[in-house]
């Protein structure tokens, strides 16, 4: 089957790159005001954000008759706030969309644009977005097009590796070899014990593995399919595999520094973290120089790079005066222009070619070697949280009930028969 090669948004420190923050000043786009049309891009926290000035910059290269004019409606409540705005009739063309949960709700209060019918006449290939589209269509109609997409990988400590004289981790793993790599690689004890492997206290470190066959979903109501991935962390978690999930919640230690310490040989987290631990090393915050990745673990029978992520899309407003104009805007910043635009301040777009890549790959401190770069390859990204209307309800209830397994306040039996009663309960009303 033919691998769809898809590289996610990482948000890598500003440091990476030495450009000013801002290329055009002010909250409009550089070019000001000679172009015949104006689009307004609904966004959040623009003075803390490198790439908006640059996507504008690099559309209105290619368009100067169009001014794009970003109005910033804050991250807190983002989706909230753009909802609010929408039903107020406010003048906006361009809709970032930040969660799926706000992404549903735009979508039920018609508000997106349609946009099954643009992507065929546009010609825009959808299948560089390694299925996130299919993923987020409402019957069949897709209303945004992701031009950020996080997913998670492996990463691990070279050293630690070496000094257990384990070969390091392929690009191609089932999760019975991650979990026997990682029993392969605990060292020592107490204060300077390292671990094999570490999960975060987050629910998707941990039982996200268990979506990646592709047969069942966290919005669909029952839970029994978690139960062998959390009995499989609950035993590493007693063996001494990993980190005990109670003493990580209570104490507050954030993944970033039990990999930067040296203190485990493995860590599944997202893409994003790469930017982070590039920017540490520099900085000699992270002890973990020598370090690489690799795909996620994968059941048997699943093709290697499947994995989980959540997307930043954008959207048209179904009401905007200038549609033409937004739908190109989304088109361009969507797309491999876009990508190439966003690779220029550290930050990796949702579809890549090749000159992506190599960017990317080529950036001081990516480690250089081959397995690295191939991890950026995905087969498939599922979501973190799926569309419904009510995943925010259902996420409580799932959040919850992960803690009190990895507490030990309640068994796996408990938690999944828990599970399946209130977001059973969710799904009726």
């Amino acid at each position: 089957m033919k691998k769809k090669v898809v590289l996610a948004m990482v948000l890598i420190a500003l440091v990476l790159f030495g450009s000013p923050l801002f290329a055009g000043g002010g909250k409009q786009a550089a070019g000001g005001g000679s172009g015949t049309t104006t689009i307004k891009w609904a966004i959040w926290d623009y003075d803390l954000t490198i790439y908006y000035n640059a996507l504008i910059d690099a559309y209105k290269a290619k368009n100067p008759n169009v001014t794009v004019e970003v109005v910033d409606l804050g991250s807190a409540d983002f989706m909230t706030v753009l909802g609010t705005q929408l039903s107020g009739g406010a003048d906006l063309d361009v809709l970032s969309i930040k969660d799926i949960p706000g992404y549903a709700n735009l979508v039920r209060q018609n508000r997106l644009e349609p946009l099954n019918a643009y992507i065929k006449s546009a010609g825009i290939d959808t299948s560089l977005y390694g299925g996130i589209t299919e993923q987020i269509a409402v019957n069949g109609e897709v209303y945004g097009l992701p031009f950020r997409n996080d997913f998670w990988i492996i990463y691990y400590n070279k050293d630690l590796f070496d000094a257990a004289g384990v070969p390091y981790p392929s690009n191609d793993m089932t999760l019975d070899q991650y979990d026997a790599l990682a029993r392969r690689l605990v060292r020592g004890s107490g204060a300077s014990k390292t671990y094999g492997a570490h999960y975060h206290t987050w629910r998707s470190a941990v039982s996200l593995f268990a979506i990646l066959d592709g047969k069942n979903s966290v919005v669909g109501g029952k839970y029994d399919f978690l139960a062998p991935q959390y009995n499989r962390v609950l035993q590493e978690q007693k063996d001494g595999i990993v980190m005990d999930f109670a003493t990580i919640k209570t104490s507050g230690a954030h993944y970033s520094g039990v990999f930067f310490n040296n203190q485990t040989a493995m860590l599944n987290m997202g893409t994003w973290f790469i930017g982070t631990q590039i920017e540490k090393i520099k900085s000699g915050e992270s002890l973990s120089k020598n370090w690489g990745i690799v795909k996620y673990p994968h059941p048997d029978g699943i093709p290697a790079g499947t994995t989980f992520g959540s997307p930043t899309s954008l959207g048209v407003n179904r009401n905007s005066k200038n549609k033409d104009a937004a739908l190109d805007f989304v088109k361009f910043v969507s797309g491999p222009e876009g990508a190439q635009a966003l690779v220029k301040t550290g930050t990796f777009p949702a579809i890549m070619n090749a000159e992506v890549v190599n960017a990317i790959v080529s950036m001081d401190g990516f480690p250089k070697d081959a397995n690295s770069k191939e991890a950026l390859s995905v087969y498939k990204a599922y979501l973190e949280m799926p569309l419904h209307d009510k995943s925010a309800d259902i996420e409580i209830v799932l959040n919850e009930n992960h803690d009190a397994i990895m507490t030990g306040n309640s068994t796996v039996q408990q938690a999944v028969q828990d599970m399946n009663t209130r977001v059973g309960q969710i799904l009726a009303r």
